[in-house]
């Protein structure tokens, strides 16, 4: 796939699963979250107030590290189309 088309497709993904108010199922959320990351190279580890969050995305990191930048796009794509398939539109203000 041509890089434009993906960082194009991977940001309409991304502007899709912050336009979506509705609660991501875990396993989800967890898969996006460390393609999100390894898409935007972004190293900063997980914190926050909860030791347990942060050893879940820290797993999911861990199971997403050998992932190269634009394949985690491929993955974060793919992850959200299917999620959004079942979903039927549901979570969306009427834009979708």
């Amino acid at each position: 796939m041509d890089v434009n088309i993906l960082d194009k497709e991977f940001e309409s993904a991304v502007d899709r699963v912050s336009k979506h108010f509705e609660p991501f199922p875990a396993d989800v959320l967890l898969k996006l979250y460390a393609y999100y990351k390894i898409a935007t190279r972004n190293k900063v580890l997980p914190q926050g107030g909860n030791p347990l969050i942060n050893a879940f995305k820290t797993n999911a990191l861990f199971q997403a590290q050998n992932l190269t930048q634009n394949e985690a796009k491929v993955h974060y794509i793919e992850t959200t189309k299917t999620y959004f398939i079942y979903r039927n539109g549901k979570g969306f203000d009427n834009e979708y």
